[in-house]
């Protein structure tokens, strides 16, 4: 299995990538304000990419729930400097968090190589066609309703199934805008438009995905279901997200989104190693 990124190409199987998020924003749930000037940002993703991520992620936007709408221009601003500054200063894919068109693209042509996108549930193609047109890595989430408003009662009759036929259609939208199969992940959306029962039942049957042929990304961390499970505030859920990620990789999920990159890899090498040991 294949994803192609512009310029890079990933080949699965192979270990699990790490995916290392750049807030760039003063109001995420887990770190905003930390990374909000431009030169704490670029450090925080060399740092991350010294401790092992694989692909940078890079958000002006947060989409916690009830966050508010950030205008395009500021999400512009705050972002296409951190994306120019990093895809000069390494060699791996710079991904731009946005489920805006004109930020996506401002990020491509910045040298972003792939566009991790909230709102794949979009009906207008824009969105895909500057992938296709940038041959760039797409990620395509689900997520019931907007950030605003995501968590406001979200209710499914069968979570699983309803995210399968949401993936296969999908592949259907995106592949009629030119963006060739190879170019698209999928993620589950864990905490976006779900409850916990929800998030929880994903994560337990996550490895069923696995037959709809594309690659699988997966973020939990530090994520407000973990802190429900745990009671545990946000500084106190790195287990529990160690404990999500390394399940996921068990089951067959090849990308891990994190904010946790040195232990998240050591903690995904370790699972990896018995895992190999076992077969």
């Amino acid at each position: 299995m294949r994803w192609l990124c512009r310029d890079f190409t990933i080949d699965f199987p192979r270990r699990a990538v790490v995916m290392g998020v750049i807030n760039v924003t003063p109001d995420s749930f887990s770190d905003g304000g930390r990374h909000f000037d431009l030169e704490s940002a670029v450090n925080h993703g060399l740092e991350l990419v010294a401790e092992g991520a694989e692909i940078l992620d890079i958000g002006g936007e947060s989409t916690r729930p009830g966050a508010a709408v950030v205008e395009t221009e500021e999400e512009i601003r705050r972002t296409i400097p951190v994306v120019e500054c990093l895809t000069k200063r390494v060699n791996i894919p710079v991904s731009i968090d946005t489920r805006k068109p004109q930020v996506a693209e401002a990020a491509l042509r910045a040298g972003a190589s792939i566009v991790n996108d909230v709102q794949a549930s979009r009906e207008s193609p824009h969105m895909w066609e500057l992938v296709a047109r940038y041959r760039a890595g797409y990620v395509a989430m689900h997520m019931q309703g907007q950030p605003e408003t995501m968590q406001q009662h979200p209710t499914y009759s069968d979570v699983r199934r309803e995210l399968e036929a949401f993936f296969l259609d999908r592949l259907d939208h995106i592949s009629g805008a030119g963006v060739d199969p190879t170019q698209v992940v999928f993620d589950p959306g864990i905490g976006f438009g779900k409850a916990d029962d929800h998030n929880l039942a994903l994560l337990a049957d996550i490895g069923s995905f696995r037959k709809l042929g594309r690659p699988l990304l997966v973020g939990v961390s530090r994520k407000s279901f973990i802190g429900r499970v745990l009671n545990a505030n946000v500084e106190d859920r790195l287990a529990g997200s160690l404990a999500c990620a390394n399940w996921c990789v068990q089951k067959g999920v090849q990308i891990i989104r994190t904010h946790d990159a040195k232990a998240t890899v050591h903690g995904l090498r370790m699972t990896e190693a018995l895992m190999a040991a076992r077969e």
